[in-house]
């Protein structure tokens, strides 16, 4: 429950958070003659703002106070660009925004989110509050997820859920959409994510793939998406931590690149505290490969240009496991961010190869 005091009277509401974002300790009421100065200067003393004005205005609003957030000054390095952008979520999502039953926002131009709140949050719901920014962000998903995001390897869209890593990066699905194929008949994707590797595979002719997460939003967006493209017979979604029973011919993994400790749900697509998945795919891959199988590591090196890993720990991982580099596949990244100079983490961004490696027992 989130409390504050409006016209004199103790109020209380459901606090809505599909992030999982504390509710605020510290809540003040505000309308359209709220000025981003003041806005800005509150949430980040750690007191949100219950929006009561126009919907258009705490837009604009919000993005005069994401205006005011210093980013990490090129070459700052990785640790103060996390703590800008920790720094940055936390004040934007000060502003709240009150919510009405069923997913309608009580708000002057508000616009109509029941069916972008009703795919994360259910098909009902009593009144809340919540952050305008997350309720933002649920549009975006949305409109992802009806859309589709269009995957060359495929000739095909891939539909992602809220919460879902979305395959935008698309230079790590043509890695596996090439790489040669070893013999056997059954494939395990491990972290499925969408399900769009496990899709690439049945596309290539493997007859049976079973696609594990252990994020029940995954495991519902996997299967939707494979009823999407036709291959539900040919793929199994199972929700497990890792490994299904068995060994396969074939064990693909795109495990997060980076070992660093995630600050939201959606984070874990991309930060793997301590390399816990990773270890965790490489120390099982022996035990669950065929004699002459292989296992497909998709992996960044952006970890090691960031100074959080480097390539000697990466294969003394390899040797302790009782694996063997059989051969990698290596692919320069083609989205903008390598590009920008004015990224704080550029000249890491530059230099990143994302690679399959091919390991052996």
């Amino acid at each position: 429950m989130m409390r504050w005091t409006e016209a004199g009277q103790d109020r209380s509401a459901i606090w809505r958070s599909a992030l999982g974002a504390p509710p605020p300790e510290r809540v003040v009421v505000a309308d359209d003659r709220m000025n981003a100065a003041t806005a800005y200067r509150l949430a980040c003393e750690g007191t949100a703002l219950l929006w009561r004005g126009d919907f258009h205005n705490a837009r604009q609003l919000l993005s005069a106070m994401g205006r005011r957030c210093k980013p990490a000054a090129p070459g700052s390095g990785f640790h103060r660009h996390r703590q800008a952008q920790f720094q940055r979520a936390r004040t934007l999502g000060m502003l709240l925004i009150p919510y009405d039953a069923g997913h309608v926002v009580p708000l002057p131009r508000a616009p109509d989110v029941r069916e972008a709140c009703a795919e994360v949050f259910g098909p009902t719901a009593p009144p809340g509050v919540g952050q305008l920014r997350e309720l933002l962000g649920l549009i975006g998903a949305h409109e992802w997820r009806r859309k589709g995001v269009y995957v060359p390897a495929l000739g095909a869209a891939i539909h992602p859920h809220h919460g879902v890593f979305s395959p935008i990066r698309g230079e790590y699905v043509d890695l596996v959409a090439e790489a040669p194929l070893p013999a056997g008949e059954l494939a395990f994707d491990i972290g499925t994510g969408t399900g769009v590797l496990a899709a690439v595979l049945a596309r290539r002719g493997v007859r049976h793939v079973v696609a594990t997460d252990l994020d029940q939003r995954a495991v519902d967006c996997a299967e939707d998406n494979l009823a999407r493209l036709g291959l539900d017979d040919q793929v199994e979604i199972v929700r497990a931590d890792l490994f299904p029973p068995g060994r396969a011919s074939l064990v693909v993994c795109n495990p997060p690149w980076l070992p660093a400790k995630p600050v939201s749900p959606l984070d874990h697509a991309v930060y793997d505290p301590g390399g816990r998945m990773l270890h965790g795919f490489l120390d099982g891959l022996a035990e669950h490969l065929e004699p002459a199988g292989e296992g497909w590591l998709v992996l960044s090196d952006l970890a090691e240009h960031l100074g959080l890993r480097s390539r000697a720990d990466l294969l003394a991982t390899f040797e302790r496991a009782g694996l063997r580099v059989a051969g990698r596949l290596d692919v320069a990244p083609r989205h903008n961010r390598a590009k920008d100079a004015a990224d704080p983490l550029h000249a890491a961004r530059a230099a990143e190869v994302t690679s399959l490696w091919r390991l052996t027992r």
